[in-house]
């Protein structure tokens, strides 16, 4: 027992692990070990990914102005939803054709249910314009869009439009890559063209004609039949897709018994709707490929697959059309984690360097292992708290950088000058320590409260800034 306290320093826990080496090597080889199989595994992502907590109200009303909009359907969507419980404030934009309706929810609200009340006050509301269209109720949602790609060229919408098919088509079918979106494209309608003389010859309307042409293309469900066999399901499956086959629909009869069709009365040809939105690249008109990041995947697989297609596409589309890259935020987070590997090398070599030569290079070599220990320590436990990496938690790795080895500079510093007095090694390291626990358990303490405020931050920017505060601890 003597032997055992003459060799091990008094010191508390200080003492008792600058005493076990063993323990304090384990410790050191779990949190780098355990880090490292965490940070290779874990999510990766460009920004956050995180829900606004909103609800969103949207109307199309072809036709009107802003205050059209306003006055028959923002005000009337404010009124109806202003007494559902869980809003915390309510926002609006009205445009042409078209109103928003933007309900922020309570903190501590319940999203779908907030949603389900919205939509619910919403369908009950019978007092919108005739023009008006069914409202769109959802929850705000961010998408995770990872390369926008702009397939260009001198060529006819119809052939652009089934050239941009052709290409999402071919990028689905790659199993790295889930979701891909057309952008900058109208849909496919049908114009059906009666000339007012003719409506005055047969003596119907124009909305007679609509509603002729609207019953023309039915596909509803027309119940069930017991058999013996079991039961059968029957649907009245009449539904037209294409131009000719709305020409042929029959319109009305003619006073001989015969029918009228569609055709013999008005022009009908397939094109699009009618829009004032459209895209384009280098003056030739465009469409927009998004490629969106899901689950797991990371942004810079999915951007390389994404690349890789296109390089293939390129070499067989037509001379006329190509795919070009017009965003890619896959770089950026490239760029962030270049970043952040390379301050962290210059950090490790500044500080080995720099102590090596003004203490000993046993002692630079331990204070900048604090680097990587604390680094990767970190990674072994925010997991747990839903962390990912993205450009917001990688700014807050680069920002601790110059943080986390100060308080070893200042140990390591002083346990030196203790060896200098001429004690032991292990009395040394203890006295060192131990004159400056206070001190440093305090700056510790003030780095975490100075960076705490970032937790408690609400709304959106709080989301986002969340993260920076947990890295740093």
């Amino acid at each position: 027992m003597s032997r055992s306290s003459s060799q091990t320093p008094k010191g508390g826990a200080v003492g008792w692990m600058a005493g076990n080496s063993v323990a304090a090597n384990v410790l050191m080889l779990l949190l780098l070990v355990g880090g490292l199989c965490m940070a290779l595994n874990v999510k990766q992502e460009v920004f956050p990914d995180f829900t606004t907590d909103s609800v969103i109200v949207s109307v199309d009303y072809p036709g009107a102005g802003p205050e059209e909009v306003e006055s028959g359907v923002v005000l009337v969507v404010e009124d109806a939803v202003q007494g559902v419980e869980g809003i915390e404030e309510i926002s609006s934009t009205s445009a042409e054709g078209q109103g928003t309706v933007t309900i922020e929810a309570l903190e501590d609200a319940d999203l779908n249910k907030l949603w389900q009340d919205v939509k619910g006050e919403v369908d009950r509301i019978d007092t919108f314009p005739d023009e008006a269209l069914k409202p769109n109720v959802y929850i705000d949602s961010r998408r995770r869009e990872v390369i926008l790609f702009a397939l260009s060229g001198d060529a006819d919408e119809r052939s652009l439009r089934e050239a941009g098919e052709e290409v999402r088509d071919r990028m689905l079918a790659d199993p790295r890559i889930t979701q891909v979106e057309l952008r900058g494209v109208r849909d496919y309608e049908i114009h059906v063209e009666i000339p007012q003389n003719v409506l005055r010859r047969y003596g119907v309307s124009l909305g007679d004609a609509a509603d002729a042409v609207a019953k023309a293309s039915v596909e509803v469900g027309g119940g069930g039949m017991r058999t013996s066999g079991g039961e059968v399901l029957l649907r009245v499956n009449d539904k037209r897709e294409t131009a000719q086959e709305y020409a042929r629909a029959p319109l009305m009869a003619a006073e001989d018994g015969s029918r009228v069709f569609l055709e013999d009365v008005a022009e009908v040809s397939e094109g699009f709707e009618e829009s004032d939105s459209w895209a384009s690249f280098d003056g030739r008109r465009a469409i927009l490929v998004e490629v969106y990041r899901v689950g797991g995947q990371t942004p810079m697989e999915i951007a390389e697959a994404a690349k890789e297609i296109a390089g293939e596409l390129n070499a067989t589309l037509p001379d006329t059309l190509r795919l070009d890259v017009l965003h890619d935020s896959s770089e950026m987070f490239g760029q962030r984690a270049d970043l952040l590997m390379r301050n962290a090398y210059m950090g490790l070599a500044l500080v080995f360097v720099c102590l090596a030569i003004f203490l000993e290079t046993r002692l630079a070599f331990w204070v900048s292992m604090g680097i990587p220990i604390s680094f990767l320590g970190a990674f072994l436990f925010m997991p747990l708290m839903g962390f990912t990496l993205n450009m917001i938690t990688m700014f807050a790795f680069i920002v601790t950088l110059g943080i986390v080895v100060d308080d070893a500079i200042v140990v390591g510093e002083n346990v030196y000058r203790h060896r200098r007095m001429g004690k032991a090694r292990l009395r040394a390291a203890v006295d060192g320590a131990l004159d400056v626990a206070m001190p440093v358990t305090f700056s510790v303490i003030t780095n975490m409260v100075a960076f705490a405020p970032l937790l408690f931050v609400p709304g959106f920017m709080g989301k986002v800034f969340k993260f920076i505060p947990i890295v740093v601890i």
